[in-house]
């Protein structure tokens, strides 16, 4: 079992990798030890706990995380030294984290992705990595981010935190990926000075417009708009745009949208749902 949650929390105490093949998960189950080259390593390091996401090789554990164990010692060193009897390749000499664990435990609930999705580091917290239930609820990014995955998990509003969109040769992280019947929504939260930048202003509209080629609709929310009016502004432009584009879409179900309610906003339920009635009037 993990051990207690405490009020003392270190961003990147916890690092969430990637285990994408059975012969690094039978190092890390036999030898106790796990690699990240130096090159690519996160800039949260080094962690207290290392997490691991499995991939589609995993079958049943595929795309969610397991196991974890807590880091002992750290080293670097040379692939051949990691794998002296591998050939020598181009890949011999580079420098490695050897990531020693103490132990391997296995969580009593898996913590699941909703969607397939490729996943290279995610630093978490130690909270926030015992109490997930989703890989979306693992992401440390900023307060603000935090304060718009809480509103729209309360409200059912399904998201993919840090989702990849590839577009030519630029790569995009959405704060909020939305999808729906008819396109998609990408939902970011502002820092307030960050993209206040001028020099943000021309990349930022860029961004938006390559993205808008693709089909996505990019609403923006600043600091002031989330802590002040979250609910009222910035979820309220959210739900219109997810009607806009002919509801959210879900596996199994209808397209779901939004209606506005005295009690606030509400979500269509589908016909295998039940859920309190109100009155659409």
């Amino acid at each position: 079992m993990p051990a207690q949650v405490t009020d003392q929390t270190q961003r990147g105490e916890v690092l969430v990798a990637i285990m994408n093949n059975k012969a690094d998960f039978a190092i890390l189950q036999d030898r106790g030890w796990y690699r990240i080259p130096v090159a690519s390593a996160p800039k949260r390091w080094p962690p207290k706990w290392l997490g691991f996401y499995q991939t589609k090789i995993f079958g049943e554990e595929a795309y969610s995380v397991n196991y974890y164990g807590r880091v002992g010692d750290i080293q670097i060193v040379r692939r051949r030294q990691l794998f002296p009897h591998e050939p020598d390749n181009p890949k011999s000499d580079r420098r490695y984290y050897q990531i020693h664990l103490s132990d391997i435990e296995k969580l009593p609930a898996p913590i699941y992705s909703r969607r397939w999705r490729r996943i290279v580091f995610i630093p978490t917290t130690w909270r926030k990595f015992v109490e997930a239930v989703e890989i979306n609820d693992l992401y440390d990014e900023s307060p603000l981010e935090d304060r718009m995955w809480a509103e729209l998990k309360r409200l059912k509003i399904r998201a993919e935190r840090q989702w990849m969109v590839q577009v030519g040769k630029a790569r995009y992280l959405l704060d909020f990926a939305i999808f729906c019947a008819h396109g998609q929504v990408d939902v970011e939260t502002d820092g307030d000075t960050w993209h206040a930048a001028k020099d943000r202003i021309s990349s930022d509209n860029y961004r938006n417009n390559d993205l808008g080629s693709r089909g996505w609709h990019v609403l923006r929310f600043n600091g002031r708009q989330i802590r002040k009016s979250l609910s009222e502004d910035c979820v309220s432009q959210i739900a219109q745009t997810i009607n806009f584009l002919g509801g959210l879409t879900e596996e199994g179900v209808a397209p779901r949208v939004f209606y506005q309610s005295p009690d606030g906003l509400r979500q269509q339920l589908s016909m295998f749902e039940e859920g309190a009635d109100y009155d659409l009037d």
